[in-house]
């Protein structure tokens, strides 16, 4: 089987495996009564309390089934495992939610010593994988060798996506549908180089089944939605989406594609350092996304206008990496 054709048969096999999961998962997630219980803030979005949540368990279970059954490097099983484990924190998260029946999950301090967990886990691989401190810098075509300064720059862009990912998934289909995007170019431009590093057809791979599986949870995710894919879907998409980048040496590449998580990060900081520091808000609300449907932008209007966004910048980082 040629290298394209088992990009497509992953990618097709992922599609196919994340939407029987998620048939499957959303009567059982009702069953068990796994509602979101919305945040009070957000009035517009008081209907969707009930929601069931934790649906991301089915397009992260999907992605890395296919994924590992598929990969040749170990590279690849390491991504897998990143999403996988940002994913347990998001899960149990979720969980707490569910049980307790509240919008508070983990604390804030058990989130961030589970994300500096495995972060600490994956820079260290990367540091002392060969050649894994280089990294690419787009529309220079250089390639340069980080040494020590790639420590604090991979735990900055982990820690950066997975919570910018996080704060993305606050609209139905939101994050599934950027993040869709996200994957499919992260793909093309890992093919461009697959010819040589076997590792980064690996990344490739795994970022056309990300894109294929969450294709599938859209039909149950995109607007109205059916189910959420909760935490469990957020931090496990930002720790792929960040893994993907930095193993394939593209970390430069992650605000760029990423441009829409850029902006849900950047709108959240600066609002509560404006609160903080002057007692006013820039925004009507943050993330940015809440902002716009405050001011009365349509939900599914917002949803597509990010995914347009990123598809943009999505073709001008394959120009990037291209030169």
């Amino acid at each position: 089987m040629s290298e394209d054709a088992l990009l497509i048969v992953a990618a097709l096999t992922a599609f196919a495996l994340s939407a029987l999961l998620s048939a499957a998962v959303l009567p059982v997630l009702k069953k068990l009564k796994a509602g979101q219980t919305v945040l009070g803030y957000v009035e517009k979005h008081a209907a969707k309390s009930g929601t069931p949540t934790m649906g991301g368990t089915a397009f992260v279970l999907a992605a890395a089934v296919v994924t590992f059954a598929f990969c040749r490097t170990h590279v690849a099983r390491v991504a897998a495992g990143a999403m996988l484990g940002y994913g347990l924190i998001g899960f149990l998260d979720d969980l707490i939610k569910v049980v307790f029946k509240r919008n508070l999950g983990l604390k804030a301090y058990q989130k961030i010593v589970g994300q500096a967990g495995v972060t600490a886990i994956l820079v260290a691989y990367g540091y002392r994988v060969d050649g894994g401190t280089i990294v690419h810098i787009p529309f220079f075509g250089a390639d340069v060798d980080l040494g020590a300064w790639y420590i604090p720059l991979a735990a900055f862009a982990y820690v950066g996506t997975v919570n910018s990912v996080n704060l993305t998934d606050g609209l139905d289909g939101l994050a599934a549908g950027t993040g869709t995007v996200y994957f499919a170019v992260m793909g093309v431009i890992c093919t461009m180089t697959a010819a040589t590093t076997a590792a980064d057809g690996d990344l490739a791979l795994m970022s056309f089944v990300l894109a294929g599986a969450l294709t599938a949870f859209l039909w149950f995710n995109s607007h109205p939605a059916r189910m959420f894919m909760g935490d469990t879907g957020s931090l496990a998409l930002g720790g792929a989406a960040a893994t993907v980048a930095i193993l394939s040496h593209n970390v430069f590449l992650i605000p760029l594609i990423g441009i829409m998580y850029v902006v849900s990060g950047i709108s959240v900081i600066v609002q509560v350092a404006s609160f903080k520091l002057t007692g006013k808000r820039v925004f009507a609300m943050a993330p940015f996304h809440h902002h716009l449907e405050y001011r009365g932008v349509k939900e599914s209007k917002i949803v597509a206008q990010y995914t347009i966004v990123t598809a943009v910048a999505g073709a001008v980082a394959l120009l990037a990496a291209a030169i």
